[in-house]
């Protein structure tokens, strides 16, 4: 199974919050991908918090766990991604990423984030899964 993660979904793991178990066990027995756009989210989360040092290692484990980042910002991609801001409107252009990116993957978006999210599920744009 393809997973791709959100900031929500990865800070959970790193904190040990609520849903940590089920990232847990993805990134044990899944393919796991994360954008970019949403590692620079769990850094900057830990950088408003902590320090630099605590944020580069928050994402040094994510890595050292088996997360693959993607870096692709080709124009097709983030013209995708702006077609996602442009009509769903009510999300993130950092969760249009994460819904670019999993479709591109063809997986199952792994988050948190029922505010954001819960109206894509129910549209069916892209295949979500709720940790919590």
């Amino acid at each position: 199974m393809i997973i791709i993660l959100d900031a929500c979904a990865m800070i959970a793991y790193l904190r040990g919050e609520p849903g940590a178990d089920i990232v847990e066990n993805h990134l044990l027995g899944d393919d796991c991908f994360a954008h970019s756009i949403n590692v620079c989210e769990v850094y900057y989360d830990f950088l408003k918090v902590s320090d630099e040092n605590t944020a580069k290692s928050a994402v040094d484990d994510l890595e050292a766990i088996g997360v693959r980042v993607d870096e692709i910002m080709s124009r097709l991609f983030w013209q995708e991604v702006g077609r996602y801001k442009a009509t769903i409107r009510k999300v993130s252009l950092a969760d249009c990423f994460a819904i670019a990116f999993t479709n591109r993957m063809v997986g199952t978006l792994l988050t948190s984030d029922h505010k954001e999210f819960d109206p894509i599920a129910r549209s069916g744009i892209c295949q979500i899964k709720f940790i919590r």
